[in-house]
């Protein structure tokens, strides 16, 4: 049986469509979920994908947290189920509560769109085992609320437990705190990156090369041996 990952749609999402083909290019089948439906359509893992929801009022996330498909989403996360939130979707994870910190607008006050080198620091979670720990990567990073910020403490925690899972490399583009470009929750199902992993699967698109695509195939190969 094809593994069925979820991605979500919010108001103001950008994202979804490339991430559906991302998922269906890893092998999967991508199944739409909309930000009002609380039924994830038994879906195997979800993703909640970049763009700028509810046109990023309040904060950015701050809205999208509320919805009623974030209801079962949380639910379902702490029983396990995997989840990855790409930019905006990182904001509205860390929103909800399921990662720690927060985002706040890049220390330049602009827009950012280029390349973005990272180093892989955790290749245990659930969307990361296709890839090594201390390999270098490189995908399209695009935002301008892309700034990590936690307390000393929640960052000391997340160095000690291993819970980085992405760093900057090459240059922080945001000002994020001890370069951190994403992170995992202590079980290892839920992680969130500000970078586009989706726009990286195909070498005809993106940056030329399929750094990214190893979020998908590690996620298709964890359902498929679960």
């Amino acid at each position: 049986m094809t593994s069925r990952i979820g991605v979500i749609t919010f108001p103001g999402t950008l994202d979804d469509r490339d991430t559906q083909r991302a998922v269906r290019v890893a092998g999967a089948e991508a199944v739409p979920l909309w930000h009002r439906d609380k039924d994830l359509k038994q879906v195997d893992a979800v993703v909640l994908p970049g763009g700028f929801s509810y046109g990023d009022y309040l904060r950015a996330g701050a809205i999208s947290r509320f919805s009623p498909v974030m209801e079962t989403v949380i639910e379902q996360a702490k029983a396990g189920m995997p989840v990855l939130g790409i930019c905006n979707g990182f904001q509205v994870l860390t929103e909800s509560h399921l990662l720690p910190g927060a985002m706040l607008r890049n220390n330049h006050l602009h827009f950012i769109c280029r390349d973005q080198k990272l180093r892989v620091e955790n290749a245990d979670t659930a969307w990361t085992t296709d890839y090594t720990a201390g390999q270098e990567i490189s995908v399209p990073l695009k935002n301008i609320d892309g700034r990590y910020v936690a307390d000393e403490r929640t960052l000391d925690m997340l160095e000690a437990e291993g819970r980085v899972a992405f760093r900057y490399l090459d240059g922080n583009p945001n000002g994020s705190l001890r370069d951190i470009a994403g992170i995992t929750n202590e079980a290892g199902n839920v992680v969130g990156l500000m970078p586009h992993p989706e726009h990286a699967v195909e070498p005809l698109i993106g940056t030329g090369r399929t750094d990214g695509l190893g979020f998908f195939t590690s996620i298709l190969k964890k359902l498929v041996n679960a």
